[in-house]
């Protein structure tokens, strides 16, 4: 069968190299995809956004299965039309898609379906908001209710904090529309642990838990990120925390989806917080996680492209999913200065260190050729990855790899994974 992989990122190169081993694959494509992907598919130049132009492709090669990797095409509908197109497609289409597109919603979802979250209000004016939180207390959290590539959330320690986020929000317009409504929502504390979950409208199948960094800087200090690296399992994630989600918030989530005309096939990413008041969801993603991908992936013993016609197919309670028993841990190496401002373009060596190495990957996330060399062309440049028998094995599989990898301006957390001395 021939497969298109709609994005560029760390996690689509994760989702090509699962794709990559499935005997029922011929071809792959990937639009745009980057410099790693394309040594296992054939990289279109196709902006991810570009609807009309995707499924124009995707006809005229006959894509037997198109999987969405990015969240902006999935909430832009993406996968309505490459269905209207008559290609078959993985991932939720634009009304289920919402969860993630927008924050509003999700709460209000999950207030609706007794769905254990923070409190919150929800604002689409900045006078309201700041009204609101002269008598907050404090720290709390504002959210942009649109898509934000992971950044959107402001944890503001004091009131004018608070009010100068809301004013970044909704007045700068620092995330662009993704701030016109904003949700104001309680601080919560605990251990955060992201976990990914297969659903085919009716059946949902969690896979493996990972824990992320979202922080830039070693100690959870800097500014907020796609993700600096993670870890899958999770060792805070026991078998009673799985048990209280499965039932107070996997299952009672698709469900409620489905109730409200909105049904869920795809990956639904649950990120939850373990406060000491239980299991909370801080939120919802209609998509593979990036990183989490990078980590979770690698461990899943099933054929992918089974797993993802079941949940096209509504058969996925036919699939007995399963997870290795190991560890993986990834570190983004990113270009210095990331979130902000960084250098494009500098010359990467080392790559091919990678080459049949088991258990290491190296999954590209900002790269692009340059006269016949790979360069840098993002914040986020590489995820290093490594297996290990526990996690302390993996996590120092995967640190002695990033520094096989150079280029001018790399940088790196050193702490990815740390907690796991304190489980």
């Amino acid at each position: 069968m021939k497969v298109l992989i709609i994005g560029s990122g760390g996690r689509e190169h994760a989702i090509a190299n699962s794709v990559a081993k499935s005997s029922k694959v011929d071809k792959i494509y990937c639009a745009p995809g980057n410099a790693g992907i394309a040594s296992l598919a054939e990289c279109v130049d196709i902006n991810a956004m570009d609807i009309d132009g995707m499924v124009a492709f995707a006809k005229e090669k006959e894509i037997d299965l198109a999987v969405v990797g990015m969240d902006d095409p999935l909430v832009a509908g993406m996968v309505d039309a490459l269905e209207a197109a008559g290609i078959r497609a993985f991932g939720p289409r634009k009304n289920a898609a919402i969860i993630e597109g927008s924050k509003a919603f999700s709460k209000d979802l999950m207030k609706k379906y007794d769905i254990p979250t923070a409190a919150y209000e929800v604002f689409t004016s900045a006078e309201d908001a700041k009204n609101y939180l002269e008598t907050s207390k404090y720290p709390i959290v504002l959210k942009a209710d649109g898509l934000a590539l992971g950044k959107g959330v402001l944890i503001c320690n004091t009131k004018e904090e608070a009010l100068a986020g809301v004013d970044e929000l909704m007045l700068d317009k620092k995330f662009g529309s993704a701030g016109d409504t904003i949700v104001v929502e309680e601080f919560m504390t605990g251990r955060e642990v992201s976990v990914l979950c297969f659903s085919d409208g009716k059946t949902i199948y969690p896979m493996t838990s990972a824990q992320d960094h979202k922080r830039a800087k070693d100690g959870d200090q800097g500014l907020n990120t796609g993700g600096m690296g993670t870890f899958s399992p999770s060792p805070f994630y026991t078998d009673e925390v799985d048990k209280f989600c499965k039932e107070n918030i996997y299952k009672k989530t698709i469900d409620a989806m489905a109730s409200e005309g909105r049904e869920f096939k795809g990956v639904l990413f649950c990120g939850l917080m373990l406060t000491p008041d239980g299991v909370k969801v801080l939120e919802y993603n209609c998509r593979f996680g990036d990183p989490e991908a990078q980590v979770v992936l690698p461990r899943m013993k099933n054929d992918i492209i089974d797993v993802f016609e079941a949940c096209i197919d509504g058969t996925l309670d036919k699939i007995d999913l399963q997870f290795e028993d190991n560890a993986c841990v990834c570190v983004v190496l990113a270009s210095d200065g990331y979130p902000l401002s960084y250098d494009k373009g500098l010359p990467i060596s080392g790559l091919d260190a990678f080459d049949d190495k088991d258990g290491y990957y190296c999954f590209h996330a900002g790269t692009k050729f340059s006269d016949g060399k790979i360069v840098t062309n993002g914040g986020r440049v590489l995820g290093v990855t490594a297996k290990g028998d526990d996690l302390k094995a993996a996590r120092s599989n995967a640190y002695a790899a990033t520094e096989w990898v150079t280029f001018d301006n790399k940088y790196m957390r050193n702490d990815i994974g740390k907690a796991i001395d304190e489980a």
